[in-house]
C-alpha cells in the first residue's frame, strides 16, 4: 500500500519547479501567439514553401485550408436530428486463466432527439479463443495482447458502419433526420505505421470500408479528442519561425536533435514555443461555440486512407478545447459539415462538457472486474460441461487473489 508520510517527503520541491514551468510556459505561448499572427499575413506563401520543401523537413506539420485568422461559430443542429457512437472495452488473455482467450466488448448507442423514437442502448460481446485468432500476429513480432487492442479498433468501426446502414435502411435509404456518427478519439491510426504491410492491411482495410459504407449512407464521421496532446498546427508555424531562407532542415540543421527532450541549446532555431500543445494556444483565442480553421493532417498513414484522408479543426465547446476530426469527403461538403459540428457540440452540451453518446457507448462497453470474474466463471461452466477435466486457474493466480499477509 501507498506510503503517504513518504510519498509526501517526494514531492517537496515539486511546487517551485511547477512554478517555474508555468513561468516559461507562458513565455512560449506568446512567442507561438506572435508567430500565428505574422503567419496569418503570409499564409499562402508559408503554405508554398512547406510543400515545395516536405521531403526536406524533419518534422510533421499540418496544413491549414482555411485562413489562419478565422473564428467561425458552430450553428445550432435542427430539433430533429440522430447521434450514434461505438466504443469497446476488453478482457486481456492470460495464461494463469483457466483458458487462453480474449474478449472483446463493443458498447452502441443511438439516441434520437425530437423524433419521438426509443434511444438504442446495447452491447455486442465477442469472444476470440482460436488459434487463427490468438496467434495470427506472431509471425510480425505482434503481441497478442497488441493486435487485441487492433482488432477492437476493427470491431468499433465495422458495429458503427452496421448502425449506420441499419439506421438509413429505416426510410428506405433516406435519412429521416440529419445524423451523425461520432467516434471516440483519433481517425488517425498512426500507430499502424511500424506495421508490415500485411498486418496493417488487416487492420486498416476494414475501418476504411466501414468508413465508406457511412459515406455512401450520406451519414458524417467525426471523431472527438478530449484533452488531445496533439501540436500538428503549431508544427506549422515553425515555418514562420525559420531562421533559415528555406525550410531545408536536412541541409540547414545537420545536426540539430528534434526530440522534445533535449535542451533549447540543442533544439532547432524554429523550435522556439515547443513543448506547446495546440489546444494551449486555441484556447486563449477562441470563444465558446467558436471553431478554428481546419488543417489538412500530413500524417503518413493517410497516405493510404483515400477518400478518408483526415482533416481537423479545435472547437471551444465551453469545458475545454476539443479536436475535432472528419474525414475529406465530409470537409468538402460545408453544408454537412456545419450540421456534424452542430450536432456534436449540442451532444457536449446535453453530457455537461462530454458528448452524452461517446460518454454511454463507453458505460454499455466497460467491462468491470466482477464481470471478468463471471466471464471466466461461465466458460469454466461450459468447458465442464463440453466434459473437459482439470479445469481451473494457475497456482500463482490462485495466490495473487488473496493475501495471507
Amino acid at each position: 500500500m501507498l506510503d503517504l508520510t513518504k510519498a509526501a517527503k517526494a514531492m517537496q520541491g515539486m511546487s517551485q519547479h511547477l512554478t517555474v514551468e508555468a513561468l516559461a510556459a507562458r513565455q512560449r505561448l506568446e512567442v507561438a501567439q506572435n508567430l500565428l499572427q505574422k503567419a496569418a499575413a503570409r499564409q499562402e506563401e508559408l503554405v508554398q514553401l512547406q510543400e515545395s520543401w516536405r521531403d526536406r523537413t524533419l518534422f510533421n506539420s499540418a496544413t491549414p485550408i482555411e485562413s489562419l485568422s478565422d473564428r467561425t461559430y458552430i450553428p445550432t443542429p435542427p430539433t430533429a436530428h440522430t447521434v450514434f457512437a461505438t466504443d469497446g472495452s476488453q478482457i486481456s488473455p492470460n495464461h494463469h486463466e483457466i483458458a487462453y482467450c480474449y474478449l472483446l466488448n463493443i458498447g452502441t448507442v443511438m439516441l434520437h432527439y425530437g423524433q419521438s423514437r426509443h434511444p438504442v442502448l446495447d452491447s455486442v460481446p465477442e469472444v476470440f479463443y482460436k488459434p487463427e485468432d490468438l496467434y495470427i500476429s506472431r509471425q510480425w513480432g505482434i503481441r497478442t495482447e497488441e493486435w487485441m487492442g487492433y482488432r477492437r479498433a476493427v470491431s468499433e468501426a465495422i458495429f458503427l458502419a452496421e448502425m449506420g446502414e441499419n439506421w438509413a435502411k429505416v426510410n428506405n435509404h433516406k435519412l429521416p433526420a440529419p445524423t451523425l456518427a461520432m467516434v471516440d478519439g483519433s481517425l488517425i491510426y498512426w500507430f499502424l505505421e511500424p506495421l508490415p504491410t500485411d498486418a496493417r492491411d488487416l487492420i486498416l482495410q476494414p475501418i476504411l470500408a466501414a468508413w465508406d459504407k457511412l459515406r455512401l449512407a450520406g451519414i458524417p464521421l467525426l471523431g472527438y479528442l478530449s484533452a488531445s496532446r496533439s501540436s500538428d498546427s503549431l508544427s506549422f508555424l515553425r515555418f514562420q519561425a525559420c531562421t533559415h531562407e528555406v525550410p531545408d532542415c536536412i541541409t540547414n540543421c545537420p545536426n540539430v536533435g528534434f526530440a522534445a527532450t533535449l535542451s533549447y541549446a540543442e533544439k532547432a532555431p524554429c523550435q522556439v514555443f515547443e513543448p506547446l500543445r495546440d489546444v494551449i494556444l486555441w484556447a486563449t483565442i477562441l470563444s465558446p461555440g467558436e471553431r478554428s480553421p481546419f488543417w489538412k493532417s500530413q500524417a503518413r498513414i493517410l497516405d493510404l486512407y483515400g477518400l478518408n484522408s483526415v482533416y481537423f479543426c479545435y472547437v471551444h465547446v465551453g469545458t475545454e478545447i476539443a479536436r475535432i476530426e472528419v474525414p475529406e469527403w465530409v470537409v468538402e461538403d460545408s453544408a454537412q459539415l456545419d450540421l456534424a459540428l452542430g450536432m456534436m457540440l449540442a451532444q457536449v452540451r446535453k453530457g455537461g462538457g462530454y458528448p452524452v453518446t461517446l460518454a454511454e457507448a463507453h458505460n454499455q462497453a466497460v467491462v468491470k472486474g466482477g464481470d471478468r470474474g463471471r466471464f471466466f466463471a461461465l466458460l469454466e461452466q461450459e468447458m465442464i460441461k463440453a466434459g473437459l477435466q482439470n479445469v481451473g486457474i494457475s497456482y500463482k493466480e490462485t495466490r495473487k487473489r488473496g493475501s495471507i499477509a
